[in-house]
């Protein structure tokens, strides 16, 4: 009598298909630390490099000790290179064009110490501009916007003087006190303001030598006062016409942006 194999029950296994995502998503996981980690690399080098021209901007140069390291960087990075040269060769534009308006600043100052104008004209260098200001009654009759003929001459010296600035902006701004005006000819004061700005700008460039392409004039009325209206020395002091030669390289605030002085 043949013997029955007797079977042992069999053991339930646990299921291991979680396994795969599993390990798909550890592998997606090294990827992403592995690219994170590249780009921390990256961002760290440039840092550095930017470090260093903030350094040198800010320090006016570089020192000796720095020297081995910035030329082994401009060596190897070709842009760091440029860049240096780039603001060595404005630094070196900003020194002499501030040193040419200077001059002009002196050559306008002893003409109007010699011509007994000081208490008409005055000139101020600032980091945006060199501006002449010229008191309206040396120029205009009260509320009037003809120049003058013997302003000509004021006018004629200046014009020679901006020669030497051919290719710089040249603005010519007017402005009045804040006594409301109402003629025919001038309905307001920005009308008169605006008037005397553009009629002193023609003088000027009746010399050919000036292009007219770099020249503009502006009418800016009563809201630009340099002193109060409430007196008749401050309101004889607001109106006036300004000509402002505009720097080309100017120096930047700390938000980077091209400080503007009023």
């Amino acid at each position: 009598m043949s013997k029955k194999t007797r079977h042992e029950p069999h053991e339930e296994h646990a299921d291991e298909s979680w396994l795969i995502p599993y390990a798909d998503l550890m592998t997606l996981l090294l990827a992403l630390f592995i690219v994170l980690y590249g780009m921390s690399s990256t961002d760290a080098k440039k840092f550095e490099e930017m470090s260093q021209a903030f350094s040198s901007v800010l320090t006016g140069g570089i020192g000796v000790l720095d020297q081995n390291a910035f030329e082994s960087n401009t060596k190897t990075n070709p842009i760091a290179k440029d860049s240096s040269e780039g603001l060595m060769k404005k630094n070196e534009l900003m020194r002499k064009e501030q040193a040419n308006l200077e001059a002009l600043k002196k050559r306008l100052d002893n003409y109007i110490k010699e011509n007994g104008l000081t208490t008409q004209l005055d000139t101020q260098l600032n980091h945006s501009r060199l501006m002449i200001t010229i008191s309206d009654n040396a120029l205009f009759a009260s509320g009037d916007a003809e120049v003058k003929p013997d302003a000509r001459k004021l006018a004629k010296a200046i014009s020679t003087m901006l020669e030497q600035f051919p290719d710089y902006e040249v603005v010519v701004s007017g402005h009045t006190d804040n006594i409301p005006i109402s003629t025919s000819e001038f309905p307001s004061n920005w009308d008169l303001s605006s008037g005397r700005a553009l009629n002193f700008m023609k003088i000027l460039l009746l010399n050919d030598k000036l292009n007219p392409k770099m020249f503009s004039s502006t009418g800016q009325g009563e809201y630009h006062p340099v002193a109060s209206n409430k007196t008749s020395e401050g309101r004889a002091k607001n109106r006036r016409v300004e000509v402002s030669i505009i720097r080309k390289y100017q120096e930047e605030s700390k938000t980077g942006i091209p400080a503007i002085n009023k």
